[in-house]
C-alpha cells in the first residue's frame, strides 16, 4: 500500500510540475548569468595547465641539454613544436569561449 501512495504522489508531482517547463517568450527568456563565469574558470584552468606544461617541457629540455649538448636541433626542435601544442589548448579554449559568450 505504501509503494502505491509513493507511486501516486510521485506522478502527482510530474503532472504539477510539467508547465513550470513550458518554453516561455523571448521577452521571458531568463539571463544565464552563470556562462561568462563558467568561462572564466574554463580559462584560468586551460591557462594554468598550459603554463604548468610549458614549464616542466622547458625544464626537460634544459636538462637534456645540460646532458648532451650535441643533440640540441633535435631537442631545439621537439621543445618549439611541443610548446606550440601546448599552446594551442588556452588558444582553442578562448575560441570557444568568445563563441559562446556573448
Amino acid at each position: 500500500m505504501r509503494k502505491l501512495l509513493f507511486l501516486f504522489v510521485l506522478m502527482a508531482l510530474m503532472l504539477v510540475a510539467a508547465p513550470v517547463y513550458a518554453q516561455g517568450t523571448a521577452a521571458e527568456a531568463p539571463v544565464n548569468w552563470a556562462v561568462p563565469i563558467a568561462a572564466g574558470i574554463g580559462m584560468a584552468i586551460a591557462s594554468g595547465l598550459c603554463a604548468l606544461g610549458q614549464g616542466k617541457a622547458t625544464a626537460s629540455a634544459a636538462e637534456a641539454l645540460a646532458r648532451n649538448p650535441g643533440a640540441r636541433p633535435g631537442i631545439q626542435l621537439a621543445l618549439i613544436l611541443g610548446l606550440a601544442l601546448i599552446e594551442s589548448l588556452a588558444l582553442y579554449t578562448l575560441v570557444i569561449i568568445f563563441a559562446k559568450v556573448k
